[in-house]
């Protein structure tokens, strides 16, 4: 008989919107599910900033490949005094984040573009059409490579800019650790698992992972891997533990027997 998955920890943030599909999953399985994110986003402050010796006004143009580095790019911005001229231009991964963008711009008088797809290879393909640009990349301490690499190819003037840090949540003594299954976002995520719980034992639970880095990750920790995403079949997290779920628990199990 296999192991029935009775509470479940995601490490992102609580949705905030009700019909999340995790809520859909917690309802049908009856399975608890917990929203603890593994990792947090410090900022970096003015004076560190200051210490990487970048003039953003020396750029032409900004990329942002999340909503956090819009926020903390323009936090920045704020605490510099400095003003972003209106001809400044804005390349984003994702059409959600170049909207996201009108939150601090008035969107409609900047040059704002975005990859049709969100795939990286889109964003890279729009930035070699305005080669000429001069780019600024705000990131944190902790991230991918694979967009400069890009960039080197088709050598693009750019810099990037720590504006933040990813750090490790820490839990506390007093809070359960009782999960039947675990599921990661991100390579930190791991780590600070790791770093939370040094003698972590796998055993029974379940471990998912979201993206091929952080998949790596989990194996080159030593740990068994159940769920992998994004698939042709599970192109999202929740589609692969729907999938997994039915598979292992069947359907109509919302009281806990099979």
């Amino acid at each position: 008989m296999a192991v029935i998955i009775k509470k479940m920890l995601v490490s992102q943030p609580q949705p905030t919107s009700g019909k999340s599909p995790y809520f859909d999953i917690a309802e049908k399985y009856g399975v608890e599910i917990d929203f603890r994110p593994f990792i947090k986003i410090e900022p970096l402050s003015a004076k560190e900033f200051r210490q990487q010796r970048v003039f953003i006004l020396d750029y032409t143009s900004i990329i942002f490949t999340a909503r956090t580095a819009v926020d903390h790019f323009f936090r920045l911005c704020e605490e510099l005094r400095v003003t972003i001229p209106e001809s400044m231009k804005y390349f984003c991964m994702t059409e959600t984040i170049a909207v996201y963008l009108q939150k601090y711009i008035v969107y409609r008088k900047r040059k704002v573009f975005f990859g049709q797809n969100g795939k990286l290879e889109d964003l890279v393909k729009l930035i070699v059409k305005h080669s000429k640009e001069k780019y600024l990349i705000p990131v944190s301490d902790v991230h991918k490579g694979d967009l400069m690499t890009g960039l080197d190819v088709k050598k693009i003037n750019y810099k990037t800019a720590t504006m933040f840090r990813t750090v490790s949540n820490n839990f506390t003594e007093n809070e359960m650790f009782d999960y039947d299954m675990l599921v990661f976002f991100s390579p930190s995520g791991i780590s600070s698992l790791l770093k939370n719980f040094p003698e972590f034992k796998q055993e029974d639970i379940r471990i998912g992972c979201f993206g091929p880095t952080t998949a790596k990750a989990a194996v080159d920790a030593g740990l068994r891997l159940d769920i992998e995403a994004p698939t042709p079949e599970a192109p999202s997290m929740t589609a692969a533990l729907e999938q997994y779920l039915k598979k292992e628990m069947g359907e109509g199990t919302r009281n806990g027997s099979l």
